[in-house]
């Protein structure tokens, strides 16, 4: 699994008991999930369909950096399953896991529509076509 995305827990961020607000993680993983859905199927109209059970594993505190990771498990034929992971970015402890989020992607018209996808696209060949035809 990649780390791509980081925050910095602040004040904002907490919950009565000093500790990260588990609404704003998810938010932000619901964030980057739609980020990482967006690029994989090529296509901005994606909405989550499913997430499943959410395991805080740990707290985070005011001051820590955490990243979070997301890595594709399936490909359906309208739909990309993801994995989440987010940990502490210097312990590495992990603070929360999400086993299945389920992104669908919508044609102009709203619907679900095939995105012909099977694999997931890494960074390194996104480009490879265009440096061909230089």
């Amino acid at each position: 699994m990649n780390f791509h995305t980081r925050k910095w827990v602040k004040p904002e961020d907490l919950n009565p008991n000093g500790t990260l607000f588990g609404g704003s993680l998810l938010r932000w993983i619901d964030e980057e999930a739609a980020i990482y859905a967006i690029v994989q199927l090529g296509n901005q109209r994606v909405v989550t369909k499913y997430i499943s059970e959410i395991n805080f594993v740990s707290a985070s505190r005011q001051g820590d950096i955490i990243e979070l990771g997301i890595t594709a498990t399936e490909f359906g034929r309208t739909s990309i399953t993801l994995t989440c992971e987010v940990r502490n970015k210097i312990t590495r402890k992990s603070i929360l896991t999400v086993e299945k989020m389920v992104f669908v992607n919508l044609g102009e018209d709203g619907l679900p529509a095939a995105h012909g996808r099977t694999e997931i696209l890494y960074v390194k060949d996104q480009f490879k076509d265009d440096e061909a035809s230089e």
